[in-house]
């Protein structure tokens, strides 16, 4: 058996760190069901707020995404508001699963990483009870970690889910790469001290990913399948169709 040093030195079979994934809006294209989701769930509650101030918090843990947007509305927040809120939330966004997909590259790039011995785990701010079905969506095996916010202490942007994901994979920190779509997956990347890569696939702009740490930016999951030996994957990387 390996010592954690020798996993150091040659963490995977192509040299190539192992890859911690956020889930919506990296994976999959569910950013916006969320976004609407979440409005729905604030108008249930007698709560107006625009779609472009919900989005911008989508990524963050639940808790703190419901503290952020009552605050911009100026209204008191309790314990129960926030529950009530969160449970609202996950029944609209099951009501959309319907129209939610893998995004382009994603099964393939998970694909390719798992035929090239290369570790990776799943880590999402979501609850199981949302991201089953899409989890689903990717065809990916038992043998790949999930780690959703029903596991660990705080959601992003703290560092835990990304810290118990390479934990699962018995991989030191350092040797991981975060891959998100949002400024809160790129910070909570910083406090675990590891880098940190963007997808252009959330909405969010390079420049914001950028300035939040993201060391590249790439468009979505098969933009980066095509770039992946600038992350030092030393695999066979499939030709780009005309």
């Amino acid at each position: 058996m390996k010592t954690s040093a020798e996993r150091a030195q040659n963490p995977t079979p192509h040299g190539c760190p192992a890859f911690l994934f956020d889930l919506d809006g990296t994976l999959i294209d569910s950013v916006y069901q969320h976004v609407l989701a979440w409005r729905e769930a604030l108008e249930q509650s007698g709560i107006e707020l625009s779609v472009w101030r919900i989005h911008r918090r989508i990524g963050m843990s639940g808790g703190l995404f419901v503290n952020a947007l009552l605050r911009e509305t100026r209204r008191e927040i309790s314990p129960q508001v926030v529950k009530r809120l969160q449970e609202l939330h996950a029944r609209a966004y099951i009501r959309r699963l319907k129209d939610v997909r893998p995004l382009p590259g994603a099964r393939e790039l998970l694909k390719l990483l798992s035929g090239s011995g290369v570790p990776y785990a799943i880590a999402t701010s979501g609850r199981m009870e949302t991201a089953r079905e899409s989890l689903a969506g990717l065809s990916i095996g038992p043998e790949v970690p999930v780690l959703t916010r029903d596991q660990v202490q705080y959601a992003k942007p703290n560092p835990d889910l990304f810290l118990a994901a390479a934990d699962r994979l018995k991989a030191p920190i350092m040797n991981c790469i975060v891959i998100g779509d949002s400024v809160w997956d790129m910070l909570a990347a910083q406090r675990a001290h590891t880098l940190g890569v963007g997808l252009l696939s959330g909405g969010y702009g390079q420049e914001e990913l950028e300035r939040a740490g993201a060391f590249r930016v790439y468009q979505d999951p098969a933009d980066l399948m095509h770039h992946l030996d600038e992350l030092g994957f030393r695999g066979r990387i499939p030709l780009l169709r005309a």
